[in-house]
């Protein structure tokens, strides 16, 4: 009896109320389905420059620009960006001859989602007839970092170590200390 009497106390109730209710509609509950989706794309691992793996290929021939903005052309492939990021090079070895090479990943696809690449043809007689084939894909360089790439036969030869980062070709070479300090 207390509260119906009190205005104040009304006008608490009814704020406590209204807040509760906001705070409660933005909780969002996922279902299991998104939940397993994300916990797969968590797991995933990007592969290390020169490993080969098996993907499954599929081509596309519609569209003016990839995602990176580039024009569509001979030599571009979508990727899922999780698993090989936007500017990566990719060496695709298919059935068909006509189709291997070196393949940039300039391009995602709402339907491409994990070891699946799209590769863009101009021809789309070319690509409904390329269908979808089983094709091994070796890693050349990941993302657009230059210093993410197979390692080149010096390297292999000599074994850098990795320890010692080599300089980006940006960054100056760190300065030495002279050894009789710096008047002499």
């Amino acid at each position: 009896m207390r509260l119906a009497r009190s205005f104040w106390r009304k006008a608490i109730v009814t704020a406590v109320a209204a807040a509760a209710f906001v705070l409660l509609y933005q909780v969002t509950i996922f279902d299991s389905r998104y939940t397993t989706r994300q916990a797969v794309r968590t797991e995933a691992v990007l592969p290390a420059p020169g490993a080969r793996l098996a993907f499954e290929a599929t081509a596309y021939c519609k569209g003016l620009t990839t995602f990176s903005g580039v024009a569509v052309q001979s030599g571009i492939a979508a990727s899922d960006p999780t698993l090989l990021p936007i500017g990566s090079l990719v060496e695709i070895d298919s059935l068909d001859a006509r189709y291997d090479g070196i393949y940039a990943i300039l391009d995602t696809g709402p339907a491409i989602q994990g070891r699946e690449v799209d590769i863009y043809m101009w021809s789309c007689n070319d690509a409904l007839k390329f269908g979808r084939q089983s094709v091994y894909v070796t890693v050349l360089r990941l993302g657009w970092n230059p210093r993410a790439m197979r390692p080149g036969f010096l390297d292999r030869l000599f074994r850098r170590p990795a320890s010692e980062p080599m300089p980006l070709p940006s960054r100056p070479l760190p300065q030495l200390p002279s050894v009789g300090g710096p008047d002499k």
